[in-house]
């Protein structure tokens, strides 16, 4: 086989359809059995993504233009309008569903229930399979990647853990709209977030798990009894959860036996935890480097898949991150609010939430260097 893909999350198979696309043999397997389960994400998608990619717009809620932030009291939020929809909350069970099946219908095998095991020299064992070998292993297994272990790559090393309580909702009760509620008692160095896909509502918090001195499971619970903007649930309650990479994009990403994208690559905003845009976008970058690679031979293709270029794209970020990380009381969040309504304060928080600000940008030029034929 010419590509194993580990992990069948957006990245693991957009990475795969775009290679198969390219007439490589590919295969994704995931742990999972069903991609409905163990879903880590919320599904925001941001407008510059909207606008650049070809998302199914039926597995897309309404648009949301308000974003609401509010300190500890919840007193008078501060209303952030866009004149454009800056957000849209995707189904995600389905869209895993519909973007396996774009991957399939491009020529990748997708085989759920098979758990990555090692590997070693282009051998790779599986629990729930036969042991194959493959030129090229893309690791998409997540923010702590055993592929990149195997591979001798670098692994995240400062994480969020999050949380979200995910429910159904009756059509019509909301008005689309983004609460974030900046509030150390209940999620440490970042923020706990209200928002719908216009069929479910998304009630979350995420935060440093070294200052999670009560476990997170009940911070979220703490916020989800009086979270603002909440429609009352009408029915059952899913649990999301897992570790959010927010060191930035890892500077080793590739050798010649594999490359990591998604999560595993550390592609997540350091400051807003946003990991879908960055996820897209490298799987674009890496299945053009990971085909150009394949077909030439050049390891100094490999090179183009730099970390350390990436990582210039959000320096502002990562210091903004330690800044956010350092509030710890409701007094300082209280604070950092009061700065925000003024109007630099405003400017910045709107340009955090509705910049157009995205990486990696692929060029036509490094994209065309890896195909050899037309994509089906």
């Amino acid at each position: 086989m010419d590509v194993l893909v580990v992990g069948a999350g957006l990245a693991g198979l957009h990475t795969a359809r775009l290679l198969a696309r390219r007439d490589l043999n590919v295969m994704v397997v995931d742990r999972r059995r069903s991609l409905s389960t163990g879903i880590r994400t919320t599904g925001i998608f941001v407008r510059r993504t909207l606008d650049d990619f070809d998302l199914p717009d039926h597995l897309l809620g309404p648009g949301v233009r308000d974003v609401l932030l509010y300190p500890p009291s919840r007193r008078a939020p501060i209303r952030l309008t866009s004149d454009r929809d800056e957000y849209r909350v995707a189904d995600m069970a389905a869209l895993y569903e519909h973007t396996r099946r774009a991957a399939e219908s491009a020529g990748a095998r997708v085989l759920l229930g098979v758990r990555y095991v090692d590997a070693s020299m282009g051998f790779v064992r599986f629990a729930g399979a036969e042991p194959v070998t493959a030129r090229f292993i893309v690791g998409a297994d997540g923010a702590r990647s055993r592929v990149a272990r195997d591979l001798g790559l670098d692994v995240n090393r400062r994480f969020l853990v999050g949380a979200e309580i995910v429910h159904p909702i009756a059509s019509g009760t909301t008005t689309p709209a983004f609460h974030c509620v900046l509030d150390p008692r209940i999620a440490p160095g970042y923020l706990g977030w209200v928002i719908d896909d216009g069929r479910h509502a998304h009630v979350g918090v995420a935060g440093s798990p070294d200052a999670m001195r009560t476990g997170i499971r009940h911070l979220l619970d703490a916020f989800a009894a009086d979270a603002p903007g909440r429609a009352a649930p009408a029915g059952p309650l899913e649990r999301r959860g897992g570790p959010i990479p927010v060191g930035g994009v890892l500077r080793r990403l590739a050798c010649p036996a594999g490359l990591l994208v998604g999560d595993a690559a550390g592609a997540v905003s350091p400051l807003t935890a946003g990991g879908l845009d960055p996820c897209l976008r490298m799987s674009e970058l890496a299945a053009a480097v990971t085909a150009g690679y394949l077909r030439t031979g050049d390891p100094r293709m490999l090179s183009r898949y730099d970390g350390d270029a990436l990582r210039t794209r959000f320096r502002g970020r990562l210091l903004l991150r330690r800044v956010f990380a350092g509030i710890r009381s409701p007094a300082a969040a209280e604070a950092a609010v009061t700065v925000l309504r003024g109007r630099a304060g405003r400017a910045l928080a709107a340009r955090i939430l509705f910049g157009d600000g995205s990486f990696p940008d692929v060029s036509p030029r490094l994209a065309d260097l890896a195909i050899d034929h037309p994509g089906r």
